[in-house]
């Protein structure tokens, strides 16, 4: 069954395909269904404003073959993969200006960082140090900026002032702890030396006090959801711990089935990165709003704008380090991380397979792969695929009332697409 399917994969990556990646992705839910790459179209991208010269497809999707995909695994698919049965999206804002997420949040975000640092306060000189040594407003705080936009949008779409109210702005103080304890405790498992331009914890004060102080940065951030008093958002932000460590634990291991790769890569991701952004949402939604729909969209937009957050970062494991030093860096390759662009260049270079599950580990793996994923499409269809989960993103926070900060995520949606480092 592996080798025809991802055989039929590389027929739609040789010939350009745009919706090739979502198609293999149904495979996954629905082998027993052949698609044509006709059978199967997405809308335009370059009808909204902002999206010109982005992938479009003139065909529309086949109606019956969304009704019976949709019937079949849906709790899967609403985990891990675009919601598909509703991607004929209206065209969004055509005459409105998308708000500057950055200025709009500002506010909110002025203080964050000295508002966590009270939190991290502790009389031992040296543990304070650790724990403020990645709270010191560099940062680029794209998920408290993420949490500060949706509660907004959601606090006039439930007919309130646009301000903050006190647990939503903890809830944003929290999401940003829990991050950064989990880049310490990543930092120490993959040996990392750099972190922000700086040196990381665990190089300068050993791997023993980074794991301390990133579990009591954790800690702290369980004391401050405790003050919100709210039993379903500690449900929801203690999910997120538990989702990070399930993901490092699937980031450890590699599937032999190469139709299982692509599951088991975007469901770590989802844990690893996701699952914070789109439970944070869902957690500032419960604070002022009731209605389950509203907490569902929430978290839909926090989840597919988080998976592509990640996808790109991917991209830019390939792309970022030829661009600005001149030289790849691949820190995923030397980490022995399969990521999108690999599994689809492992479509047209099947030597690949071998390289991945020994996790790069041979004399030349790296630079081979390297070169493999930079000759196949590898980089292009994982950022088409981010596309298609920042179209999903848009799909969702459209059904918010319309709003300066709703629309400031929809213009999020583009520039996490656009970035380059």
């Amino acid at each position: 069954m592996a080798g025809p399917m991802w055989r039929q994969c590389r027929r739609w990556s040789t010939n350009c395909t745009s919706a090739s990646l979502l198609e293999t992705l149904w495979h996954f839910n629905c082998r027993s269904v052949s698609f044509s790459a006709s059978s199967l179209g997405w809308p335009s991208w370059s009808s909204r404003p902002g999206n010109e010269g982005q992938p479009s497809s003139s065909t529309q999707i086949n109606p019956k073959i969304l009704n019976f995909t949709s019937s079949l695994n849906r709790h899967k698919s609403r985990l891990l993969y675009p919601t598909l049965q509703s991607c004929c999206c209206r065209t969004l804002h055509s005459d409105a200006k998308l708000k500057d997420p950055f200025t709009l949040a500002q506010k909110d975000l002025t203080s964050l960082y000295d508002d966590i640092k009270k939190e991290l306060f502790v009389s031992k000189e040296e543990l304070k140090s650790l724990c403020d040594y990645y709270f010191d407003g560099k940062g680029k705080a794209i998920r408290p900026m993420i949490v500060v936009l949706m509660a907004r949008a959601l606090n006039i779409h439930s007919n309130r002032a646009g301000d903050l109210l006190p647990g939503q702005r903890a809830i944003a103080m929290i999401s940003e702890m829990i991050h950064t304890a989990s880049l310490v405790h990543d930092d120490v498992i993959d040996g990392s030396d750099k972190r922000r331009g700086k040196r990381t914890i665990n190089e300068v004060w050993g791997e023993r006090k980074a794991i301390l102080a990133g579990d009591f940065i954790l800690s702290a951030a369980s004391m401050a959801l405790a003050r919100i008093g709210n039993n379903t958002v500690v449900k929801v932000l203690s999910q997120v711990i538990e989702d990070l460590v399930r993901g490092e634990f699937m980031q450890l291991g590699s599937k032999e089935n190469e139709n299982e790769r692509f599951k088991h890569y975007l469901e770590k991701t989802f844990k690893k990165t996701a699952s914070l952004i789109a439970n944070s949402c869902k957690a500032v939604s419960i604070l002022v709003n009731s209605d389950p729909e509203v907490h569902e969209i929430a978290y839909q937009y926090g989840k597919n704008v988080g998976i592509a957050f990640q996808l790109v970062d991917d991209v830019l494991d390939f792309t970022s380090g030829a661009n600005h030093l001149g030289k790849p860096s691949a820190a995923d390759l030397k980490l022995g991380l399969a990521t999108g662009p690999v599994l689809f260049a492992c479509q047209q270079f099947p030597e690949l397979h071998a390289m991945i599950m020994r996790r790069f580990s041979s004399n030349g793996d790296v630079d081979r792969a390297w070169q493999y994923v930079l000759q196949s499409d590898g980089v292009q269809q994982t950022n088409f695929l981010a596309q298609r989960y920042c179209q999903e993103a848009i799909r969702q926070i459209s059904m918010l009332r319309p709003s300066p900060e709703r629309d400031a995520l929809i213009r999020l949606t583009e520039m996490v697409l656009t970035r380059d480092k």
